[in-house]
C-alpha cells in the first residue's frame, strides 16, 4: 500500500523554506512528489523543483503555484510558503504528463502507465488558456473512470506548472492506474435561493427572460425584499447556478453575475447559455458553505475503512480566509472530520472535478 509524507514552511527566502521542508521530510522515500508554492516564488519554481529533486532523489513531481497554498490544518495565503508531499507508489502505477494546450495535444498525448490503463488523473491548468474547459472535458474521456480532479493556477504574475519539469500554457498532471485507490468529493460554496428556472430568451451570456417573464423580475422574486431592492449590493454575494445535466446528486456549476440592466430587465452571467437551459440563483455565505463542507466530509468518511494515507485539496481563492476565516478554519474542518494525515494543495482560479470546471468549490481527493 502507498505511504505518504508531507512538509510545509513559510519563509521569504525560498531556499530556507525548501530546507525547512526537506528537514521535516528527513530520509523519507518516495517515487512521486507534489509541490505547491506561493505565487511570489513563481519565477523561482524551476530552481525550487531542482533542489527537491536533488535532495530527495525523487524524479517525478507535479504541482503549481497559488496565491495561497495549504497543508494539513494550515493555510498560507499571501505568504511566501512551500507545501510538499511525497508518495511511495509503484513506479508503473502512475505517469506524469504535460504540454496539453490544444485539442490536438489531447489526442496525441499518451496516458498509458507501465502497469496498465490510466484510470484517474490529477490535473493542473493554466487559466490564461481560453480552451481549458474543453480540454478538461476531452482529457477526461481518455481515462477509464472519466474522472479528473485538480485546479487552475492562481498567480499575480507567471502561471508555471510542475510536471517533472516546468511547463505553462495548458494542462499537466499525473494519471494513475486502478491499483492506486482514490476517493474524491466536491463541496459547493454557494447554495440555491430559489427554484430552477427555464431560459426562454437569451443572447450569448445575456438572459432576457426566464419562464416567459423578464429575467430581472424573476431574480428579484427569488432574492426577496432585501436584495431585490438593493441590486448594487449583489456583487460577491449572488451568483447563477447551472444545473449539470444527468446529475443524480443535484450538481450545478456556479457562474458569476456580471451585470444587470434595470431598464431592459436583463441579467448577464459569466457563461454562454441557450434557450431551454435551466438556471437558478445562488447565494454565497459562510453558513451554507460550512454546511455543504460537512456534508461532503461525512459522505467521503463513510466510504473509508481507515485514516487516509494522503490527500490533496483544491479550494477556490474565494474560499479559505475570504469565506471561512483567517485561522485556517476550512482546513480545520477536514482535520476535525478525518483526523491528521498528509494533505497538501492550493487555492486556485477554478477547480476541476469529473470532467468540468467549477468555481467557488473545494475538491478533496484521498489516497486510501
Amino acid at each position: 500500500m502507498p505511504t505518504f509524507h508531507y512538509s510545509h514552511s513559510a519563509n521569504p527566502d525560498w531556499r530556507r523554506a525548501a530546507d525547512a521542508c526537506l528537514t521535516q521530510l528527513g530520509t523519507t522515500a518516495g517515487s512521486l512528489g507534489f509541490l505547491y508554492a506561493a505565487d511570489c516564488f513563481a519565477s523561482e519554481l524551476g530552481p525550487i523543483l531542482e533542489q527537491f529533486k536533488r535532495s530527495t532523489g525523487v524524479e517525478h513531481w507535479v504541482g503549481t503555484v497559488g496565491t495561497g497554498v495549504l497543508a494539513t490544518g494550515r493555510e498560507y495565503v499571501d505568504q511566501p510558503a512551500l507545501c510538499v508531499m511525497l508518495g511511495e507508489l509503484d513506479a508503473g502505477a502512475f505517469r506524469v504528463f504535460s504540454g496539453i494546450r490544444t485539442s490536438a495535444d489531447v489526442a496525441a498525448v499518451s496516458l498509458r502507465c507501465e502497469a496498465g490503463v490510466s484510470n484517474f488523473a490529477i490535473v493542473h491548468a493554466d487559466p490564461t488558456n481560453s480552451d481549458v474547459a474543453a480540454l478538461v472535458s476531452t482529457l477526461a474521456g481518455k481515462v477509464e473512470s472519466g474522472f479528473l480532479v485538480g485546479g487552475l493556477t492562481s498567480s499575480r504574475k507567471l502561471n508555471p506548472q510542475i510536471a517533472d519539469g516546468i511547463s505553462a500554457g495548458g494542462l499537466s498532471g499525473v494519471v494513475f492506474t486502478e491499483d492506486v485507490a482514490i476517493a474524491t468529493r466536491l463541496t459547493q460554496g454557494c447554495s440555491p435561493i430559489g427554484p430552477k428556472h427555464t431560459i426562454t430568451e437569451c443572447q450569448r451570456n445575456i438572459i432576457l427572460s426566464l419562464d416567459g417573464k423578464p429575467a430581472l423580475d424573476v431574480m428579484r422574486e427569488d432574492l426577496g425584499e432585501r436584495f431585490g431592492k438593493e441590486l448594487n449590493r449583489l456583487g460577491g454575494q449572488i451568483f447563477v447556478g447551472l444545473p449539470v445535466k444527468g446529475s443524480d446528486t443535484g450538481d450545478y456549476l456556479v457562474r458569476n453575475l456580471l451585470g444587470i440592466d434595470p431598464q431592459s430587465k436583463l441579467v448577464a452571467i459569466g457563461d454562454l447559455i441557450q434557450t431551454g437551459q435551466q438556471i437558478m440563483f445562488c447565494r454565497r455565505d459562510l453558513d451554507s458553505a460550512a454546511e455543504d463542507m460537512n456534508r461532503m466530509l461525512e459522505s467521503i468518511k463513510k466510504g473509508l475503512f481507515g485514516k487516509p494515507r494522503g490527500g490533496l485539496y483544491y479550494s477556490c481563492v474565494a474560499r479559505g480566509p475570504n469565506l471561512f476565516g483567517t485561522k485556517s478554519e476550512e482546513l480545520g474542518l477536514i482535520r476535525d472530520a478525518l483526523g491528521e494525515f498528509p494533505l497538501v494543495g492550493f487555492f486556485g482560479n477554478g477547480e476541476i472535478s469529473h470532467n468540468r470546471l467549477y468555481g467557488y468549490t473545494g475538491v478533496l481527493t484521498l489516497f486510501v
